[in-house]
């Protein structure tokens, strides 16, 4: 049996097939390397030996294609306390990984209550400048309406996780919002860590900003539709 010592923090990033993006995200990890452990979850076993070879240091599982799928598989692997949920194409910020320490030091410290964590969206300048106009979209979907995204780094107990059923694997897309969705039925607090997370903006390049922009908004509006529906029906 190994002597090693369970990481407080389990970092699970699915990569994509091809996507290079998490080149610059494992390093940017590093400060973490004392409490931390990095799963990174592919969907071809070619990316995995790729993945090795770029960093040995991080673990590599293979999982079914779609982040639902490879998120819980991570999560499955993960031997920490904490599950952070990170985008392979998200870039820690100056203030992000001492946030995030913050945080799980209250919980260490003080009796606090069941939550799920996110950070603050801001773009990578690899997009249209009016992404601008999303990242404040996304703080004001955050506040009034408790709901971040996937690309916000979502972070809970993996306790808590369990406890969700984790990712809905039957949703190509809002497996995130889902989560976050079922953890607002079960009562459990959606808090800010009170700082950024930067992500890339390449998709709304790709796809035209108007064209992502509403793709979000109208998923956003379906999802939150059919659980407000079903908790409607469970509770008549």
């Amino acid at each position: 049996m190994s002597s090693e010592p369970l990481p407080r923090l389990s970092v699970i990033v699915p990569v994509g097939p091809g996507d290079p993006s998490w080149h610059a995200l494992v390093p940017a990890l590093a400060p973490l390397a004392d409490c931390a452990e990095v799963i990174l979850v592919v969907a071809r076993a070619g990316d995995a030996a790729e993945l090795h070879d770029a960093h040995p240091g991080a673990h590599r599982i293979v999982a079914p294609e779609g982040r639902a799928h490879q998120q819980n598989a991570g999560a499955l692997s993960a031997r920490g306390e904490w599950l952070w949920f990170l985008h392979a194409d998200s870039t820690p910020g100056p203030g992000t990984v001492p946030a995030l320490r913050r945080t799980l030091a209250r919980h260490e410290q003080e009796d606090c209550p069941d939550a799920l964590y996110y950070f603050e969206l801001r773009f990578l300048p690899d997009g249209p400048r009016l992404t601008v106009l999303n990242e404040i979209g996304a703080w004001l979907r955050c506040r009034l309406f408790r709901m971040p995204f996937g690309d916000q780094g979502l972070m809970l107990r993996a306790t808590t996780f369990a406890r969700l059923g984790g990712f809905d694997e039957s949703l190509v897309l809002g497996e995130d919002l889902a989560l976050v969705l079922a953890a607002q039925q079960a009562d459990i607090a959606i808090r800010p860590i009170g700082a950024a997370l930067r992500t890339s903006a390449r998709r709304y390049r790709e796809r035209g900003w108007a064209r992502n922009t509403w793709r979000n908004l109208r998923l956003t509006w379906q999802l939150s539709r059919a659980w407000f529906r079903r908790g409607r029906s469970a509770s008549a």
